[in-house]
């Protein structure tokens, strides 16, 4: 039986903050992870199967985001400036600089004096119900799945209306070495403290009373503790009883873990390939433009969304598909999402697919959808948000706490920074008892 003052279920970025607060303010902190890894929803591959610092999960720093960007200088991590042009490809056309939606000023107009909260899709059948605004509709709604990972039906109007009035398209950036250096900053930071982190523990079972924390893994092995913090992916809480990564409580916190369930939570597959050169820089677009400063790319095949690693000029272009398309395909063969991408290429590109998967050196798909201590891409505000949070933030007993991305409102939602200000504040509130 292994003993320590806080127990933290979950080594992703919201966990890893709290482990990291904590052990400097001189808690005895065990981490407790389910995977053979450390970080969750980030993951980075490099020197393997030809890829260099390619990410499987979080990618981008998402604007100057101050908590993210702190942690980096203080790691002393570089980060540099990502992105380039934007391009669409439709109707056998690349247009360039074609992110903005039509009508997107009507629609922010109307977002912006909605008062009461509503979905995403209420909305539109309220206000852009009329065949002329066919197209926006549908732009607003793919751009929802697809960037939010949302369902429209469930996600909430103010919440989108908050992120898209802050977003900040000047300001992304990548970090060098990838998202990985960041979670092994805090692993380390953590360890230097004196606190411990064990992989491969799954935790089965929690029984509790106030001030008092007993957790059983997998293997039978028991940790106990005076409080414990929850960082475990939103998807995971979402995930049937009999579900791999199922945790059952004694005694139940059955109103906490019932409000959970009205949270939103997304699908995600993205798909990774590293190819023997930069074909796509060649090609010819509008006004004899070519595509050699393309960042992203946006198109009506099956895997919609592509990217490059621009400003650098690399062989590895990403898909992306998310929302309900996504889990539509979570059990999809990552060998048939291979060929559908290869094939979204082939259409846009007017390159056989087989002559693409010739020029294929690597490959890899990311369903993080299927993981079973994943279970999907991140999470999304509903009109029951509020309401829940205001429940999930007030320990349990002042022993049970709450951590993670879904924990945030406000305009970095579903991002890293929203985990690493989960954890962080959710180790301030446990430090102040």
């Amino acid at each position: 039986m292994k003993n320590a003052d806080v127990l933290i279920v979950g080594s992703g970025a919201a966990g890893l903050m709290a482990a990291y607060t904590l052990a400097k303010a001189g808690k005895k902190v065990t981490v407790l992870e389910a995977c053979n890894r450390t970080g969750g929803r980030i993951r980075t591959i490099g020197d393997t199967m030809f890829f260099t610092h390619a990410e499987l999960g979080a990618e981008f720093v998402h604007g100057n985001l101050p908590v993210t960007l702190q942690l980096l200088r203080e790691a002393g991590i570089a980060y540099h400036p990502a992105g380039g042009e934007m391009w669409q490809y439709k109707d056998g056309t690349f247009v360039k600089d074609a992110a903005m939606i039509e009508g997107w000023d009507m629609l922010m107009q109307k977002l912006n004096d909605l008062q009461d909260d509503t979905t995403l899709q209420a909305f539109l059948d309220k206000y852009f119900a009329e065949e002329k605004f066919d197209a926006l509709r549908d732009s607003v709604i793919r751009y929802a799945a697809g960037y939010d990972t949302s369902d429209p039906a469930r996600v909430s109007a103010l919440a989108l209306r908050r992120e898209w009035q802050n977003e900040d398209e000047d300001a992304q950036y990548r970090i060098e070495g990838g998202y990985c250096t960041l979670i092994n900053y805090l692993t380390e930071v953590c360890k230097q403290h004196g606190g411990t982190i064990y992989l491969n523990a799954p935790v089965t079972h929690i029984s509790w009373q106030p001030a008092a924390i007993k957790a059983t893994t997998a293997d039978g092995e028991i940790y106990e503790a005076r409080q414990v913090i929850l960082a475990i992916p939103l998807g995971v809480w979402q995930a049937p009883a009999i579900a791999k990564g199922h945790i059952d409580f004694s005694p139940p916190i059955s109103e906490q873990t019932t409000a959970l369930k009205k949270l939103g939570f997304g699908a995600i597959i993205k798909v990774l390939l590293q190819f023997d050169e930069m074909f796509w820089e060649n090609v010819s677009a509008q006004h004899h433009d070519t595509l050699k400063d393309m960042a992203f790319l946006f198109t009506d095949e099956a895997i919609p969304t592509w990217w490059t690693q621009a400003p650098g000029h690399q062989p590895l272009l990403t898909g992306w598909l998310g929302g309900a398309a996504a889990a539509q395909q979570a059990h999809t063969p990552a060998e048939d999402i291979l060929q559908q991408s290869l094939q979204s290429l082939s259409h846009v590109f007017n390159i056989d697919s087989e002559v693409l998967k010739e020029k294929l050196i690597a490959w890899h798909v990311a369903n993080w959808t299927t993981d079973p201590y994943i279970c999907g891409s991140y999470a999304y505000d509903t009109v029951d948000t509020s309401t829940v949070l205001a429940l999930l933030k007030q320990p349990i007993a002042d022993t049970i706490y709450f951590a993670g991305e879904f924990m945030y409102q406000g305009p970095a939602m579903g991002t890293v920074e929203a985990a690493l200000i989960s954890g962080r504040d959710t180790a301030q509130k446990l430090l102040k008892l």
